[in-house]
């Protein structure tokens, strides 16, 4: 199902984002347990804040990797994530 382009996303109070220094990676922390994430996917939840839309997280992304067309892969880790509660829409 595709994501709206001007849907805002929140990470979900249930959850928490933090760097785990033992790790050496960020990671989800949630009552259940962890799952640990790669720099693409930590950079992508980063910005998950509530104040920015789809389309505003895949520009700054490809702003901050120096690159395009990262729309696709985006949006399936967006769809992940909300498929497991990591994150939820704000609109």
């Amino acid at each position: 199902m595709a994501i709206a382009p001007n849907t805002r996303l929140a990470f979900s109070p249930l959850h928490r984002l933090q760097w785990e220094e033992s790790q050496n990676k960020y990671v989800i922390l949630y009552p259940e347990g962890m799952v640990e994430l790669n720099l693409p996917a930590a950079e992508t939840l980063k910005l998950c804040d509530g104040t920015l839309t789809l389309k505003e997280i895949v520009l700054a992304l490809e702003t901050q990797f120096e690159t395009s067309g990262l729309w696709d892969d985006i949006e399936e880790l967006v769809h992940s994530a909300l498929e497991h509660g990591w994150i939820r829409t704000l609109s």
